[in-house]
């Protein structure tokens, strides 16, 4: 499996980190390895002094597919949950200042949390999901899916184009604005429509 990820997917994180509003989705991919399991601790990597959380509506693929048109595109993913992109940010930034690619800072081993996964229902409406992330009980990110700049189905379209989607994909769709690092001892805990789905802890 692998987890493919989307960048600069709201118009004020975008702002936030000095970037210019995509006309295409931004695609980067995580491994298998990046995969931060329920019961697991992030250990803080001792590369980077300034961790940082992203957190984003994630969904599950449960059909292989191919050059998907964006109307079909639903049936190819099932369930939802939210994730946490963690960031090495000093280092995403010394690689994008020297123009090289930044899967060091982003595709480390832990650096993908996922939460539990709820069925996606006739009554779900993935564009019209509001989440928020707690760290230590205060909340630090709130966002709704209907701010995407590209929707899941227009995402799934674009990247099946490029890579062949597989059962057990994770689709992590972007963050909101607000995010900001963490340090040992932070616990984390994201909402999806007011339910909690996802608790990480960094050590």
């Amino acid at each position: 499996m692998k987890i493919i990820c989307v960048g600069r997917n709201y118009v004020d994180h975008a702002k936030e980190l000095n970037n210019d509003i995509p006309t295409e989705p931004v695609i980067f991919m995580k491994p298998k390895g990046a995969l931060l399991l329920p019961t697991k601790a992030l250990y803080y990597p001792e590369f980077t002094h300034d961790l940082h959380y992203e957190c984003e509506v994630v969904v599950k693929i449960e059909s292989n597919g191919k050059f998907i048109q964006e109307k079909f595109a639903h049936k190819y993913y099932g369930h939802v949950t939210l994730g946490i992109d963690f960031t090495a940010r000093d280092v995403q930034r010394e690689q994008q200042k020297n123009g090289l690619p930044w899967e060091i800072a982003k595709a480390f081993d832990g650096s993908a949390a996922v939460g539990t996964l709820a069925p996606i229902t006739a009554e779900t409406n993935v564009n019209n999901l509001a989440f928020e992330l707690k760290k230590n009980g205060v909340t630090v990110q709130e966002g709704h899916t209907r701010n995407m700049i590209f929707t899941v189905d227009k995402i799934i379209a674009y990247v099946s184009r490029f890579f062949t989607l597989n059962i057990g994909d994770y689709i992590f769709t972007g963050t909101p604005a607000g995010v900001g690092p963490v340090i040992g001892g932070d616990k984390l805990e994201g909402y999806l429509q007011g339910n909690k789905v996802l608790e990480a802890e960094v050590k």
